[in-house]
């Protein structure tokens, strides 16, 4: 953060100064004393060979010009920022009168010139921002610092939730948004959507696998629920047999339709999602007792705090992993950042398209927001009042300004050289 200080003592500075703003007025002020140093030589010089003739008259002449050039630019340096000598002298004091203007003006430069979508992009093109933001990510620690200060604030974030505040969103927004919104035609959509990409294909392996192992571990719980509902008057024999038959049926079929892609079973089940999700958005009936379980769901008096429970279980176990320095969360979170910043390093394709969506953004920000940008010179400028303003501008450019008035001395001397030779010469 950038400390501000009160201006040092025999300045005509009244603001507060930042460090940067102190280093610049030390050398406004060295500039100052060099400009009137060269002023006051230029005046000693001048009495000291005051009705001089000869080679001495010569150097009269010279510095009387060089006189003049200073006091003359000091007038025009001057009279940018505030009156000479405090005299309400016309046509001074330019920037605290005209500070309005000079903003709009300012305003307008910067628009016109600067927040336009091409320059824009070329800078943004030129900057190969993807690639640089990877080259930071693998160096010095970065990653590893962005890890734990995240990790830092959100776990200071997490930390800082309520159950009443979570428990009030469920009530007051989350429900009541969730009875008055039809999310049939939007289940149905999103069903649709998984059975065009095959995405519950994976889903129903998973399910296959597991019920396919679950049936081969137990095939004790199933012999004893056929043997248990058989007829009393059937042999024991035969019931052991029919169940280890029954039994090794179900697992050579569940068996089948995992093995058989197209099998009639996925083939049924498929056809019941279809039908499912073509009704959820098109058959009032479903839709009408879709909406309605929905509702009778969310208004069991147990949803807010199963919810609430759920959220305080997740949100521990997040603070527990993010909290943990070693923990496997954020080494799975350094490792995926490294392994981002090597990309964004060596994947060219990766690095065009990443800066292109940045310039479009950029483009598009300063073609639709660029004036409102803009306006921030004005705003801010119309708030000053004049003196500030001025001094402003002054502690950045009046140190190079003041060369002017060096220059001044030094032309106006070689001038009014120039001058007394030519006036002796003819």
């Amino acid at each position: 953060m950038t400390s501000t200080q009160t201006p040092p003592a025999g300045t005509d500075f009244g603001m507060r100064l930042s460090d940067a703003d102190v280093g610049r007025l030390r050398n406004l002020k060295r500039m100052r004393a060099l400009a009137l140093s060269l002023l006051l030589l230029a005046a000693v010089v001048y009495a000291a060979t005051y009705d001089s003739d000869g080679a001495w008259g010569y150097v009269n002449a010279a510095s009387e010009a060089a006189m003049v050039g200073a006091i003359a630019d000091w007038f025009a340096v001057t009279a940018i920022f505030r009156h000479p000598l405090g005299l309400p002298i016309p046509h001074t004091a330019i920037i605290p009168r005209r500070k309005t203007q000079l903003a709009a003006s300012l305003e307008e430069f910067v628009s016109d010139n600067f927040l336009r979508g091409d320059i824009i992009a070329e800078r943004v093109d030129s900057a190969q921002i993807s690639r640089r933001a990877g080259q930071w990510l693998v160096q010095d620690g970065h990653a590893r610092r962005i890890v734990d200060e995240g990790s830092k604030v959100a776990v200071d974030a997490l930390s800082s939730i309520k159950e009443r505040d979570v428990a009030a969103i469920i009530e007051q927004a989350l429900i009541p948004r969730l009875i008055e919104e039809p999310l049939s035609p939007a289940v149905g959509q999103l069903l649709e959507e998984v059975l065009r990409d095959r995405a519950h294909v994976g889903l129903v392996d998973l399910v296959l696998g597991e019920l396919g192992r679950w049936l081969a571990d137990h095939e004790g719980e199933i012999a004893a629920l056929v043997e248990n509902r058989a007829p009393s008057w059937t042999p024991t024999w035969v019931d052991k047999r029919v169940s280890g038959w029954v039994h090794q049926q179900v697992v050579d079929w569940v068996a089948e339709i995992s093995r058989v892609e197209d099998h009639p079973a996925r083939q049924a089940l498929d056809q019941w999602l279809a039908d499912m999700a073509h009704q959820l958005q098109h058959d009032p009936a479903t839709m009408d007792r879709f909406e309605a379980l929905k509702n009778r769901m969310v208004v069991q008096p147990r949803v807010v705090d199963t919810s609430i429970h759920l959220w305080d279980a997740l949100r521990r176990a997040l603070i527990g992993a993010l909290s943990d320095e070693n923990g496997l969360l954020r080494r799975r979170l350094l490792e995926e950042l490294e392994t981002f910043g090597q990309q964004l390093i060596e994947d060219d394709d990766l690095n065009e398209r990443l800066d292109a969506r940045i310039r479009d953004i950029v483009v598009y920000v300063v073609e639709n927001y660029g004036t409102e940008i803009a306006t921030v010179i004005s705003v801010t400028v119309n708030r000053w009042d004049g003196k500030d303003t001025a001094e402003r501008i002054e502690l950045h450019v009046g140190r190079d300004l003041q060369f002017i008035r060096i220059n001044g001395t030094v032309v106006g001397g070689l001038v009014g050289l120039i001058i007394h030779a030519v006036s002796h010469l003819f």
